[in-house]
């Protein structure tokens, strides 16, 4: 059907080629991780020709005279995978890729070196535009002080937010940033250590210059500070770097009017509707504020505000407990203070009370805590022990029983404190007039969740991501679950994709690849087969 159409299907590149369609703007880019990098040698050797598509690498640069500005953009794409540094893939020059990725060689760093210094002029100002980011990639940042690049663009993280920065804005001083640098050069020389006699007998002269270029890269590592005084590194605080988003989920515009650079950002950013499914806890009797409570009236993300009673938001999947009997701000607690041994403290005959009554009800109190304690004591002792050879949560039933342990407090019955139920620390109960707080480990889970099975052991985020191909750049959390056979910890063969929205998470159904390596995965909308608090679960809705 796809050959016989007399339209292309697929995509609109090849209209764009024959000039049915056209680019109305200049359009200057970098390749990214998901090419064909047979097309992009075609637009390299002139065989391939957009008008107004100018795709910038290692071999070719541009320079634009706008708003009394003369931008040189230097360009390099390709994701940066360090084991591949030295892999040319399916690529016949320097362009390295395979199978529709495309990743970023030493020989391609040696290269770009060498344009930027052919074409260096004191009068341009330098933008470094490349798939992997200069923040993330210490080798990145390396070239772009080797380049002298006074502004970095990269898009390789698919966030939500746009990022802007410069490295004295997120590195707590000069040393901090010259480790990340050092930190750089030791892993890729590791790597040439291990290949080097194999890559050398194999290039050419003008390989062999390439190389050491790149190599003069790894080598950029700015002096130390000698003696307290100032970085002698322009870059240190003048270079400033941009991290896109995606092009579905924002933009960043540069407007640039007299020799001044603005810069604006928009974003889709997060959806958090989904928390407005959290079920809150149940309020106590008027006056009184449960343990997790904030001050009444405090403001909240959603522009609310939380009551007496209500639970405390968390991040997606963060348990709702708390691990401390300390009252919310706004709280009078008029229970006695209690002893590092667990013993209540000496009080008055007027706080306790002195009528038989009140001593019948505190050793009742006293013999309900102890029933719970022993209560916790057997789900500590349940959730630590294997089942059927794995234990389900990614961090194993070991820490699981030490988290029990942690969080047991020795109240002794004091009125409006916190205790422990089933493993989990709870407010006070309905008697004490306090609400309980929902004992799940995990919120709710994201809609937007694919659930994956059939995959090959071990695997990777990256593999999975590229799984879906085009449609890897809503995914926001891969999660695959861990499993635990006497002591050692192995992957499951089964994996969560979360994605940003629900058009995303329908554009993965519909763009995901048949096979991942040699595993044929089967791929289907998560479904959560507990409610919160209802256990622990196995299978599917098991490990979310």
């Amino acid at each position: 059907m796809i050959a016989a159409s007399t339209t292309p299907l697929l995509s609109d590149f090849p209209r764009l080629l024959s000039g049915e369609i056209k680019l109305s703007v200049p359009v200057y880019t970098v390749y990214g991780a998901c090419e064909d990098v047979a097309v992009l040698e075609r637009f390299r050797a002139g065989q391939y020709n957009i008008e107004n598509l100018h795709v910038i690498d290692e071999a070719t640069t541009r320079c634009i005279d706008i708003g009394g500005v003369k931008f040189r953009l230097l360009g390099l794409g390709g994701a940066f995978v360090p084991h591949k540094l030295f892999d040319n893939g399916d690529g016949q020059a320097t362009i390295a890729g395979g199978q529709g990725t495309m990743w970023t060689t030493a020989l391609q760093v040696g290269e770009l070196v060498d344009t930027a210094q052919r074409v260096y002029d004191v009068t341009e100002t330098r933008i470094l535009v490349s798939h992997a980011s200069p923040g993330r990639e210490g080798l990145m940042a390396q070239l772009a002080l080797a380049v002298k690049a006074d502004l970095t663009i990269s898009a390789g993280l698919h966030f939500r937010y746009p990022t802007s920065y410069n490295e004295f804005s997120v590195q707590s001083d000069f040393e901090g940033f010259r480790t990340k640098l050092l930190s750089s050069k030791e892993n890729f020389e590791k790597i040439w250590d291990a290949v080097k006699s194999q890559v050398e007998a194999v290039l050419d002269d003008n390989q062999k210059l390439l190389l050491e270029k790149a190599l003069s890269v790894v080598e950029r590592v700015p002096p130390p500070v000698a003696g307290g005084g100032s970085a002698d590194e322009n870059a240190w605080k003048n270079c400033w770097n941009w991290n896109l988003t995606d092009a579905a989920f924002g933009q960043l515009v540069l407007d640039i009017k007299e020799g001044r650079v603005n810069a604006e950002m928009r974003s889709q950013g997060f959806n958090y509707a989904y928390r407005r499914q959290a079920t809150p806890t149940t309020p106590g009797p008027a006056g009184q504020d449960s343990g997790l409570a904030l001050p009444t009236g405090q403001n909240q993300p959603g522009g609310g505000s939380v009551g007496p009673g209500s639970a405390v938001p968390t991040k997606p999947g963060t348990p709702a407990y708390s691990k401390s009997t300390t009252p919310a701000p706004n709280a009078k607690p008029t229970s006695p203070s209690i002893s590092k041994s667990g013993t209540p403290a000496p009080v008055g005959e007027s706080e306790l009370g002195s009528t038989d009554k009140d001593k019948d009800a505190m050793k009742k109190e006293k013999k309900k805590q102890k029933d719970k304690e022993k209560k916790a004591e057997r789900a500590a002792e349940r959730a630590s022990m294997p089942q059927n050879g794995e234990v389900n949560g990614q961090e194993g039933g070991k820490k699981d029983k030490k988290f029990n342990e942690g969080v047991r407090v020795d109240t002794m019955g004091v009125e409006g404190t916190s205790t422990v139920e089933d493993g989990l620390a709870v407010s006070p109960s309905a008697e004490t007039g306090g609400g309980h707080t929902p004992t799940s480990r995990r919120g709710p889970r994201n809609p937007w969740t694919l659930f994956v099975k059939h995959l090959p052991v071990p695997v990777t985020e990256e593999e999975i991501k590229d799984f879906f191909g085009e449609a890897r750049n809503g995914i926001i959390h891969v999660k695959i679950p861990q499993s635990y056979q006497g002591g050692a910890k192995s992957q499951r063969h089964f994996a969560y994709v979360e994605f940003g929205d629900e058009e995303a998470m329908k554009a993965g159904l519909a763009k995901k690849a048949e096979k991942l390596r040699d595993a044929t995965p089967q791929v289907s909308v998560a479904e959560d087969n507990r409610e919160p608090g209802s256990g622990r679960g196995r299978g599917r809705g098991g490990l979310a």
